[in-house]
């Protein structure tokens, strides 16, 4: 009996991660991500007060999960609340983004990640690393980004980090670029200027080919 539970808890797991790769990918293609993005920031703006920051911090949560890129949420942090403000919500939101999607790696999705990376010797080599130094190599990734930011989120749930590890490190290291992008918001005219471009910093481009990789 355990071992046909262990089998339906691991036929689950795989399932419900098919599942929410397919409604990425679904929602990357069809979905006007960019719309919105720019009603939410204006609801943001015209509606919310002093509750805006905080309800940016917690629009990180899907976006992360999903895998959309969050660079419009931080640009709009520092166009809507400037640097101060706009910094604290946007790091804050995106630490607990990045948190969110590596617990959910971590449970539902630990064995699909896991059976896809087993025959990648350079991700054997980063887990063996992180395993010694967890922080410090977490710090680096997230400082040099090889990764696209959402990608990394799941691989890294995977590896022995431990999670108080992950979320320093990845709070520390994501803090100069949310830094560079609040800077940059607070240098936008407009609020259409937020999201202009995004399809050119899509993730579709950067998620898809190893969502399809991985399904194949």
């Amino acid at each position: 009996m355990a071992v046909v539970s262990i089998t339906w808890v691991s036929a689950f797991r795989i399932g419900v991660s098919l599942l929410l790769l397919a409604a990425i990918a679904t929602a990357l293609v069809s979905l006007p991500i960019e719309k919105m993005l720019k009603c939410f920031l204006f609801w943001v703006k015209e509606d919310l007060g002093p509750w805006g920051p905080l309800m940016l911090a917690f629009a990180y949560i899907p976006l992360t999960i999903l895998a959309v890129p969050a660079s419009t949420l931080t640009l709009g942090g520092g166009y809507l609340f400037g640097l101060p403000v706009g910094f604290i919500a946007d790091s804050i939101g995106a630490t607990i983004g990045a948190t969110v999607a590596f617990v959910l790696g971590r449970t539902i999705g630990r064995s699909y990640v896991t059976s896809k990376l087993r025959n990648y010797p350079k991700f054997q080599a980063m887990a063996i690393a992180i395993e010694r130094s967890g922080f410090k190599i977490v710090l680096l990734l997230r400082l040099v980004p090889l990764l696209p930011f959402n990608m990394l989120n799941y691989l890294l749930s995977v590896t022995p980090v431990r999670l108080g590890e992950y979320v320093l490190a990845s709070w520390f290291g994501m803090m100069p670029f949310t830094f560079g992008l609040v800077y940059v918001g607070t240098t936008l005219k407009d609020l259409s200027d937020v999201t202009h471009g995004w399809d050119k910093v899509s993730t579709v481009h950067q998620i898809l080919p190893w969502i399809f990789r991985s399904l194949s």
